[in-house]
């Protein structure tokens, strides 16, 4: 008779983790669902990413002296973090033109040390409150522009109208603790 309660608990337990993947699969098909890229482009994006990243890995020096991060929308790249040299820079650039679906590439690496996870952390903050500010607002689609936070500067792309670019930069730009805000849009 005891093995009811505890095949109750299991029972629970295992149906929570469902649950969480069902909320997590469907919060990913909204995000989806609302992006203005085809989802056959949004397939395209992260496979880039993918590849782009292996390519990157592939080649020892930037696999174990640099910090690259790269972001696909609409097949243009923006790659940031930090290499040790202006070689290291271009080296990086260049494994990815062997990628046939990458339009074209910001490179965005800035020579200099690796950060470290205190500077990481606050990226992510940055990034999340710029994101929430963005989703606020009534003049700017949220759900379709990327941002990326790398050492207080913040990054943003997307497919949007020129209206709504100038406005993304200007709720970045006024969010306390952002450096700097670089625009990587595609206009429609």
């Amino acid at each position: 008779m005891r093995i009811k309660p505890i095949a109750l608990l299991l029972s629970l337990t295992l149906l929570q983790g469902c649950a969480a993947a069902v909320v997590a699969g469907t919060a990913s098909a909204m995000s989806a669902a609302n992006d203005r890229r085809t989802i056959g482009t949004q397939i395209d994006d992260n496979n880039i990413e993918i590849k782009g990243t292996l390519a990157i890995k592939s080649i020892d020096r930037l696999s174990k002296h640099a910090n690259i991060s790269l972001v696909s929308v609409n097949g243009i790249v923006l790659m940031v973090g930090q290499v040790s040299n202006i070689e290291m820079q271009a080296e990086a650039e260049n494994a990815l033109k062997t990628i046939p679906a990458i339009r074209s590439v910001h490179n965005q690496l800035r020579i200099g040390t690796n950060i470290g996870l205190t500077t990481q952390t606050h990226d992510t903050w940055l990034t999340s409150k710029v994101k929430t500010r963005l989703l606020a607002d009534e003049n700017v689609s949220g759900n379709n522009i990327k941002v990326v936070t790398e050492n207080s500067e913040v990054f943003l792309m997307g497919l949007v109208a020129p209206a709504e670019a100038e406005q993304a930069v200007e709720i970045a730009r006024n969010i306390s603790g952002v450096e700097r805000v670089i625009k990587a849009f595609e206009y429609l």
